[in-house]
Formats: structure tokens, sequence, C-alpha cells
């Protein structure tokens, strides 16, 4: 599985942004897929995840902002990031996984794209 992440950018605290990613390849070996972002000097963190029958699932610092959807039909998901901050800066990584009850678990997840940078000014 390959997954190809597109959308980042920088802009300013209170703005919006939208992340994509695009998986490819043995896509049926995946249930779920999500995001995680890393910040300079931090341990990377579980971001949003879904699963393909639609099941979300937020970490606490973005629910009510960020939302996360998909297209089955494209084998894509979308991070849509609303109200931005400061401390949302960070490396956004998606990443697909067999075990959707476990895709807050980075260390289960099977495949990753490469990061995304999103930089949020004050």
């Amino acid at each position: 599985v390959q997954l190809q992440a597109s959308g980042g950018g920088l802009v300013q605290a209170g703005d919006s942004l939208r992340l994509s990613c695009a998986a490819s390849g043995r896509t049926f070996s995946s249930s779920a897929m999500g995001w995680f972002r890393q910040a300079p000097g931090k341990e990377r963190e579980f971001v949003a995840g879904r699963g393909w029958g639609g099941i979300t699932y937020y970490a606490d610092a973005v629910k009510g902002r960020f939302t996360i959807s998909g297209d089955n039909a494209k084998n894509t998901v979308y991070l849509q990031m609303n109200s931005l901050r400061p401390e949302d800066t960070a490396v956004y990584y998606c990443a697909s996984t067999r075990w959707e009850r476990s895709i807050r678990d980075q260390r289960l997840a099977d495949y990753w794209g490469q990061g995304t940078q999103v930089t949020v000014s004050s």
C-alpha cells in the first residue's frame, strides 16, 4: 500500500486547511486510515482516524475543529482543519492499519505516507 499525502501549507491562526491522503496498491488489506502529527521536539501523536465503514475517531485536542472524511471509491481520506492554532503546527502523516479499533496506536500502523508540513502563524 502506498499513501500519498498532500495539502499542507502556511496559514494564519483561525484559518482552515484540508489535507488529503490517497491510498493505492493492496488497499483491501487496510481497514482504517488515520492522521498523526509530529511537532518539533515532540513525539508523534494521533490526530484523527476513520474506518472504511465511516466510524471516526479524534484526539481531544482537535475535536470540534478537525473533521476526517473519506471517499471509499477513491481510497482517499481527508482531514478538514478549521480554526487552526499555532499549536497545530507540525508535520502531518497519514497511515493505514488493519486494526480499526487500534487506529490511535501508531505502533499498529501498517503503512505510512510521507509527511506534509502544516505551519500556523499567530
